[in-house]
Protein backbone atom coordinates (compact mmCIF):
# COMPACT_ATOMS: atom_id res chain seq x y z
CA UNK A 1 0.00 0.00 0.00
CA UNK A 2 1.25 3.41 -0.61
CA UNK A 3 2.35 6.19 1.83
CA UNK A 4 -0.07 9.04 1.38
CA UNK A 5 1.96 12.20 1.80
CA UNK A 6 0.81 15.82 3.18
CA UNK A 7 -0.76 17.06 0.06
CA UNK A 8 -0.04 20.85 0.47
CA UNK A 9 3.80 19.95 0.23
CA UNK A 10 4.11 19.12 -3.64
CA UNK A 11 3.36 23.14 -4.32
CA UNK A 12 6.68 23.89 -2.64
CA UNK A 13 8.42 21.95 -5.19
CA UNK A 14 7.84 25.06 -7.15
CA UNK A 15 10.40 26.98 -5.18
CA UNK A 16 13.15 24.30 -6.43
CA UNK A 17 12.72 24.76 -9.77
CA UNK A 18 13.91 27.41 -12.33
CA UNK A 19 13.09 27.32 -15.87
CA UNK A 20 15.70 25.98 -18.42
CA UNK A 21 18.02 28.81 -19.96
CA UNK A 22 17.91 29.09 -23.54
CA UNK A 23 20.28 27.22 -24.92
CA UNK A 24 19.16 24.29 -22.81
CA UNK A 25 15.83 24.23 -23.14
CA UNK A 26 16.22 21.93 -26.21
CA UNK A 27 17.86 19.57 -23.52
CA UNK A 28 16.58 16.32 -21.93
CA UNK A 29 17.02 17.32 -17.90
CA UNK A 30 15.96 16.59 -14.30
CA UNK A 31 14.54 19.44 -13.48
CA UNK A 32 13.66 18.55 -9.27
CA UNK A 33 15.06 15.62 -7.51
CA UNK A 34 13.50 15.24 -4.26
CA UNK A 35 14.99 11.51 -4.08
CA UNK A 36 18.43 13.11 -2.65
CA UNK A 37 15.85 13.92 0.97
CA UNK A 38 17.69 17.77 0.41
CA UNK A 39 14.05 19.30 0.22
CA UNK A 40 12.13 17.90 3.24
CA UNK A 41 8.50 16.70 2.51
CA UNK A 42 9.44 15.79 -0.91
CA UNK A 43 11.56 12.59 -1.14
CA UNK A 44 9.06 11.53 -3.62
CA UNK A 45 9.17 13.39 -6.26
CA UNK A 46 10.82 13.70 -9.38
CA UNK A 47 10.46 16.04 -12.31
CA UNK A 48 12.03 15.82 -15.85
CA UNK A 49 11.81 17.87 -19.07
CA UNK A 50 11.55 15.73 -22.11
CA UNK A 51 11.52 17.95 -24.82
CA UNK A 52 8.23 18.29 -25.19
CA UNK A 53 7.09 16.24 -22.27
CA UNK A 54 7.41 17.26 -18.43
CA UNK A 55 7.40 14.04 -16.80
CA UNK A 56 6.35 14.23 -12.80
CA UNK A 57 7.15 10.92 -10.93
CA UNK A 58 5.60 10.03 -8.04
CA UNK A 59 7.08 7.89 -5.24
CA UNK A 60 3.92 7.93 -2.95
CA UNK A 61 0.35 9.09 -3.33
CA UNK A 62 -0.61 12.99 -3.44
CA UNK A 63 -4.01 14.38 -3.48
CA UNK A 64 -5.46 14.92 -7.03
CA UNK A 65 -6.01 18.87 -6.34
CA UNK A 66 -2.10 19.15 -5.56
CA UNK A 67 -1.11 17.50 -8.84
CA UNK A 68 -3.49 19.15 -11.06
CA UNK A 69 -2.35 22.49 -8.97
CA UNK A 70 1.74 21.40 -9.56
CA UNK A 71 0.95 20.57 -13.37
CA UNK A 72 -1.10 24.07 -14.01
CA UNK A 73 1.97 26.04 -12.59
CA UNK A 74 4.91 23.98 -14.52
CA UNK A 75 2.58 24.42 -17.97
CA UNK A 76 3.58 28.22 -16.94
CA UNK A 77 7.05 27.39 -16.28
CA UNK A 78 7.26 25.68 -19.43
CA UNK A 79 4.91 26.38 -21.87
CA UNK A 80 6.57 24.85 -24.34
CA UNK A 81 5.51 21.78 -23.44
CA UNK A 82 2.63 20.36 -25.39
CA UNK A 83 2.34 16.95 -23.03
CA UNK A 84 2.77 16.71 -19.42
CA UNK A 85 2.54 13.50 -17.79
CA UNK A 86 2.47 11.38 -14.00
CA UNK A 87 3.77 8.28 -13.22
CA UNK A 88 2.75 6.36 -10.63
CA UNK A 89 5.97 4.16 -9.33
CA UNK A 90 4.58 3.23 -5.98
CA UNK A 91 2.48 1.61 -7.89
CA UNK A 92 3.42 -2.26 -9.43
CA UNK A 93 3.48 -1.16 -13.51
CA UNK A 94 4.21 2.24 -12.86
CA UNK A 95 1.62 3.29 -14.86
CA UNK A 96 1.52 6.72 -16.44
CA UNK A 97 -1.20 9.50 -16.54
CA UNK A 98 -1.64 12.39 -18.80
CA UNK A 99 -2.87 15.73 -16.94
CA UNK A 100 -2.25 18.07 -19.90
CA UNK A 101 -1.90 17.72 -23.97
CA UNK A 102 -1.07 15.34 -25.82
CA UNK A 103 -0.80 11.23 -24.97
CA UNK A 104 3.25 11.63 -26.38
CA UNK A 105 4.50 7.90 -25.83
CA UNK A 106 7.62 7.69 -27.78
CA UNK A 107 9.75 10.57 -28.89
CA UNK A 108 13.42 11.69 -29.34
CA UNK A 109 15.21 13.55 -26.84
CA UNK A 110 18.41 15.73 -27.03
CA UNK A 111 21.94 15.19 -24.44
CA UNK A 112 24.55 17.78 -25.76
CA UNK A 113 25.18 16.71 -28.82
CA UNK A 114 23.58 12.83 -29.09
CA UNK A 115 19.84 11.48 -29.40
CA UNK A 116 18.44 8.89 -27.79
CA UNK A 117 14.71 7.36 -27.85
CA UNK A 118 12.55 7.52 -24.91
CA UNK A 119 9.41 5.60 -24.14
CA UNK A 120 7.09 6.33 -21.99
CA UNK A 121 4.18 4.20 -20.36
CA UNK A 122 5.65 0.96 -21.25
CA UNK A 123 8.12 0.38 -18.97
CA UNK A 124 8.89 1.77 -15.72
CA UNK A 125 11.75 3.00 -16.75
CA UNK A 126 11.92 5.55 -20.01
CA UNK A 127 15.19 4.34 -21.46
CA UNK A 128 17.80 7.16 -20.61
CA UNK A 129 19.13 7.59 -16.85
CA UNK A 130 19.50 11.35 -16.83
CA UNK A 131 21.76 11.11 -13.52
CA UNK A 132 24.49 9.51 -15.78
CA UNK A 133 24.41 12.28 -18.46
CA UNK A 134 27.86 13.19 -16.75
CA UNK A 135 29.33 9.84 -16.98
CA UNK A 136 28.28 9.04 -21.14
CA UNK A 137 29.85 13.09 -21.63
CA UNK A 138 33.22 11.59 -19.81
CA UNK A 139 32.93 8.22 -22.09
CA UNK A 140 32.48 10.51 -25.07
CA UNK A 141 35.60 12.47 -24.18
CA UNK A 142 37.71 9.48 -23.11
CA UNK A 143 36.88 6.66 -25.49
CA UNK A 144 38.96 7.47 -28.80
CA UNK A 145 40.92 4.85 -30.06
CA UNK A 146 39.69 2.44 -27.25
CA UNK A 147 38.21 -1.19 -27.16
CA UNK A 148 35.76 -1.01 -25.06
CA UNK A 149 33.60 -3.76 -23.24
CA UNK A 150 29.85 -2.27 -21.91
CA UNK A 151 28.36 -4.50 -19.18
CA UNK A 152 24.85 -4.04 -18.55
CA UNK A 153 24.23 -2.21 -21.29
CA UNK A 154 20.45 -1.43 -21.48
CA UNK A 155 19.71 0.68 -24.08
CA UNK A 156 23.51 1.36 -24.89
CA UNK A 157 23.58 5.25 -23.76
CA UNK A 158 27.46 4.73 -23.02
CA UNK A 159 27.75 2.61 -26.49
CA UNK A 160 26.23 6.24 -28.23
CA UNK A 161 28.98 8.32 -26.46
CA UNK A 162 32.12 5.89 -27.21
CA UNK A 163 31.29 5.70 -30.90
CA UNK A 164 30.73 9.54 -30.90
CA UNK A 165 34.13 9.87 -29.33
CA UNK A 166 35.94 7.44 -31.58
CA UNK A 167 36.01 4.63 -30.14
CA UNK A 168 38.02 1.61 -32.24
CA UNK A 169 35.20 -1.02 -30.73
CA UNK A 170 32.63 -1.67 -28.73
CA UNK A 171 30.75 -4.44 -27.25
CA UNK A 172 27.10 -3.90 -25.49
CA UNK A 173 26.31 -6.70 -22.79
CA UNK A 174 22.82 -6.94 -21.38
CA UNK A 175 20.28 -9.78 -20.68
CA UNK A 176 17.13 -7.88 -22.28
CA UNK A 177 17.22 -8.26 -26.25
CA UNK A 178 14.35 -5.67 -26.18
CA UNK A 179 17.30 -2.76 -24.51
CA UNK A 180 19.53 -3.75 -26.59
CA UNK A 181 17.13 -3.58 -29.82
CA UNK A 182 16.58 0.49 -28.60
CA UNK A 183 20.54 0.47 -28.02
CA UNK A 184 20.89 -0.27 -31.87
CA UNK A 185 18.23 2.01 -32.98
CA UNK A 186 19.74 4.73 -30.80
CA UNK A 187 23.22 4.12 -32.58
CA UNK A 188 21.04 4.57 -36.01
CA UNK A 189 19.56 7.74 -34.48
CA UNK A 190 23.11 9.35 -33.82
CA UNK A 191 24.25 8.40 -37.62
CA UNK A 192 26.38 5.81 -36.33
CA UNK A 193 27.72 2.82 -38.18
CA UNK A 194 27.81 -0.30 -36.31
CA UNK A 195 30.47 -2.07 -37.85
CA UNK A 196 32.11 -1.95 -34.77
CA UNK A 197 29.29 -2.09 -32.28
CA UNK A 198 28.24 -5.52 -30.80
CA UNK A 199 25.46 -6.59 -28.66
CA UNK A 200 25.16 -9.36 -27.15
CA UNK A 201 22.74 -10.66 -24.95
CA UNK A 202 23.98 -12.76 -22.14
CA UNK A 203 23.96 -12.93 -18.54
CA UNK A 204 27.21 -11.43 -18.12
CA UNK A 205 28.07 -13.34 -14.69
CA UNK A 206 27.86 -16.61 -16.66
CA UNK A 207 29.99 -15.22 -19.45
CA UNK A 208 33.28 -14.76 -18.37
CA UNK A 209 34.57 -17.00 -20.44
CA UNK A 210 33.28 -15.35 -24.05
CA UNK A 211 34.03 -11.65 -22.47
CA UNK A 212 38.22 -12.94 -22.55
CA UNK A 213 37.67 -14.23 -25.72
CA UNK A 214 36.41 -11.21 -26.99
CA UNK A 215 38.86 -9.31 -25.25
CA UNK A 216 41.07 -7.78 -24.02
CA UNK A 217 39.88 -4.70 -23.49
CA UNK A 218 40.91 -0.90 -23.15
CA UNK A 219 38.08 0.17 -20.85
CA UNK A 220 35.03 -1.40 -18.90
CA UNK A 221 32.05 0.30 -18.64
CA UNK A 222 29.95 -1.45 -15.92
CA UNK A 223 26.76 -0.16 -14.68
CA UNK A 224 24.32 -2.57 -13.11
CA UNK A 225 21.11 -2.53 -11.86
CA UNK A 226 20.71 -2.82 -8.17
CA UNK A 227 18.66 -5.69 -7.93
CA UNK A 228 16.85 -7.91 -10.70
CA UNK A 229 15.14 -10.37 -10.00
CA UNK A 230 16.18 -13.16 -10.75
CA UNK A 231 19.80 -12.11 -12.47
CA UNK A 232 21.43 -9.51 -10.27
CA UNK A 233 21.78 -8.99 -6.43
CA UNK A 234 24.64 -5.86 -6.71
CA UNK A 235 26.02 -7.11 -3.37
CA UNK A 236 26.29 -10.83 -4.20
CA UNK A 237 27.72 -9.59 -8.07
CA UNK A 238 29.73 -7.06 -7.99
CA UNK A 239 32.85 -8.73 -6.96
CA UNK A 240 32.43 -11.39 -8.89
CA UNK A 241 32.95 -9.28 -11.98
CA UNK A 242 35.70 -7.34 -10.35
CA UNK A 243 37.66 -10.26 -8.97
CA UNK A 244 37.75 -11.79 -12.25
CA UNK A 245 39.31 -8.24 -14.37
CA UNK A 246 42.49 -9.42 -15.15
CA UNK A 247 40.88 -12.13 -17.60
CA UNK A 248 39.61 -9.95 -20.12
CA UNK A 249 40.67 -6.47 -19.61
CA UNK A 250 44.40 -5.31 -21.31
CA UNK A 251 47.19 -4.28 -19.28
CA UNK A 252 46.97 -0.46 -18.14
CA UNK A 253 43.26 -0.95 -18.53
CA UNK A 254 40.76 1.91 -17.18
CA UNK A 255 37.81 0.99 -15.31
CA UNK A 256 34.36 3.11 -15.10
CA UNK A 257 32.19 1.19 -12.10
CA UNK A 258 29.17 2.73 -11.65
CA UNK A 259 26.69 2.27 -8.29
CA UNK A 260 23.26 3.28 -7.40
CA UNK A 261 22.43 1.50 -4.31
CA UNK A 262 22.37 4.06 -1.70
CA UNK A 263 22.88 1.16 1.53
CA UNK A 264 26.18 0.24 -0.06
CA UNK A 265 28.05 3.88 -1.39
CA UNK A 266 31.07 4.35 -3.30
CA UNK A 267 33.26 2.62 -0.13
CA UNK A 268 31.56 -0.89 -0.93
CA UNK A 269 33.07 -0.16 -4.60
CA UNK A 270 36.59 0.85 -2.76
CA UNK A 271 36.69 -1.98 -0.35
CA UNK A 272 35.99 -5.14 -2.68
CA UNK A 273 39.01 -2.70 -5.90
CA UNK A 274 41.32 -2.69 -2.89
CA UNK A 275 40.73 -6.28 -2.17
CA UNK A 276 40.31 -7.84 -5.55
CA UNK A 277 41.75 -5.63 -8.18
CA UNK A 278 44.57 -3.86 -5.95
CA UNK A 279 46.54 -3.02 -9.28
CA UNK A 280 43.86 0.01 -10.05
CA UNK A 281 43.72 3.13 -8.53
CA UNK A 282 40.97 5.38 -8.19
CA UNK A 283 41.85 8.61 -9.89
CA UNK A 284 38.31 10.36 -10.03
CA UNK A 285 34.90 10.50 -8.69
CA UNK A 286 32.41 11.67 -11.68
CA UNK A 287 29.62 13.63 -9.97
CA UNK A 288 25.72 13.67 -11.16
CA UNK A 289 24.50 16.95 -12.34
CA UNK A 290 23.69 19.67 -9.81
CA UNK A 291 20.17 18.96 -9.91
CA UNK A 292 20.55 15.68 -8.03
CA UNK A 293 21.67 16.69 -4.63
CA UNK A 294 22.14 14.17 -1.84
CA UNK A 295 21.62 15.35 2.12
CA UNK A 296 23.30 11.84 2.94
CA UNK A 297 25.81 11.49 0.36
CA UNK A 298 23.62 8.45 -0.67
CA UNK A 299 23.23 9.09 -4.64
CA UNK A 300 24.75 7.63 -7.92
CA UNK A 301 28.27 6.96 -7.43
CA UNK A 302 30.43 6.84 -10.71
CA UNK A 303 34.30 6.02 -9.97
CA UNK A 304 37.31 6.37 -12.62
CA UNK A 305 39.91 3.85 -11.73
CA UNK A 306 43.28 3.11 -13.83
CA UNK A 307 45.63 0.27 -14.13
Amino acid sequence: MSQQVTPSSLLQVLQHIQRPTAQDITQAQRLFHGRGHAYPNLHHVTIDWLPPVILITLFAAEAKQAIAALAEELQKLLPEATSIQLQHRYEKQGPIDILHGEPIQQLVVQEGDLRFQIQLGKNRNTGLFLDMRNGRQWVQQHASGKRILNLFAYTCGFSVAAIAGNARSVLNVDMSSAALKTGRENHHLNKQALCNVRFEKLNILKSFGRLKRRGPFDLLICDPPTFQRGSVNIERDYPKILRRLDEFMAPKAELLLCLNAPELGRDFLLHHMAKLAPGYTCMQDIKPPAVYKEAEGKGLDILYFKN
